[in-house]
């Protein structure tokens, strides 16, 4: 038997209105990115729940997809190493903690090392 995703609902179950509309909580609306100078962003290492293997995380980013892609992006090509970005954090593959937060401080992010 195949799991089904269920859709989640700001807490209505059922409703007899003709008019009303569900509004999904999946639908998230993008926000503006903040200016560089007022993100604040955590740099980590972090290895659970990836066999073991370290992944250097850029936590806090505020703003658009494309802005997140696009910051990844640059970072992954500086480290010449893979990752991703979803959700307000970019995942770069390796020990790369001090130089991405070095690149971030100039690039003229508040970034802050943690751990």
């Amino acid at each position: 038997m195949a799991k089904q995703k269920k859709q989640r609902y700001e807490g209505v179950v059922y409703s007899t209105a003709d008019d009303f509309d569900y509004r999904n909580t999946e639908e998230i609306q993008d926000q503006d990115t903040l200016p560089n100078e007022k993100q604040r962003l955590r740099v980590l290492l972090d290895k659970k729940a990836r066999k073991g293997k370290i992944v250097t995380i850029v936590d806090g980013f505020v703003g658009k997809e494309e802005d997140l892609a696009d910051l990844a992006k640059t970072l992954k090509q500086k480290c010449g190493v893979g990752g991703s970005a979803k959700d307000g954090e970019i995942l770069i593959q390796g020990d790369f903690k001090q130089k991405i937060f070095d690149m971030l401080l100039q690039m003229g992010f508040k970034a802050k090392s943690i751990g």
